[in-house]
């Protein structure tokens, strides 16, 4: 009886240390990007004719953020899109300072000098002010 009482303590007190694996993460990702109000960093992963971008997202800026949507698109060297798709974050709601990852299937396999075209939108609010709506963009070379 004593040890599983040492054994339940120990699993439910505050001594065990939890990390954040999102954290972690996005400080490990290889390409990243940072704005006044969202940072994402990201990799690629080739999946036969298809690219995956898989990254990790911050709340830099609002004190929540909610209905995130990650949109990339994949642009040739004469300006075509090839592939465009979307990731809706979960959880619905983040934090400030808090982090997400997501996950962007594209129908194509990228490239060296293809253009990543990101946009990310959400809801932005610090609290009882009906929050904002925001939207912002911008391209990435595939090296």
């Amino acid at each position: 009886m004593r040890k599983l009482w040492l054994f339940l303590s120990t699993i439910f007190s505050g001594n065990t240390t939890h990390s954040d694996v999102n954290g972690e993460r996005f400080a490990s990702l290889p390409f990243s990007y940072s704005q006044f109000d969202l940072a994402l960093a990201w990799e690629l992963k080739q999946a036969g004719m298809e690219t995956v971008v898989e990254g990790v997202g911050k709340n830099l800026r609002y004190a929540f953020m909610e209905g995130i949507e990650i949109w990339i698109a994949a642009v040739d060297a004469a300006g075509e899109t090839r592939a465009r798709n979307v990731c809706f974050v979960i959880p619905r709601q983040v934090r400030q300072d808090g982090t997400f990852p997501f996950s962007v299937k594209l129908a194509v396999p990228v490239e060296p000098g293809m253009q990543l075209k990101f946009t990310y939108k959400y809801n932005g609010s610090d609290g009882g002010d009906g929050g904002v709506n925001w939207m912002q963009s911008f391209d990435w070379t595939v090296p």
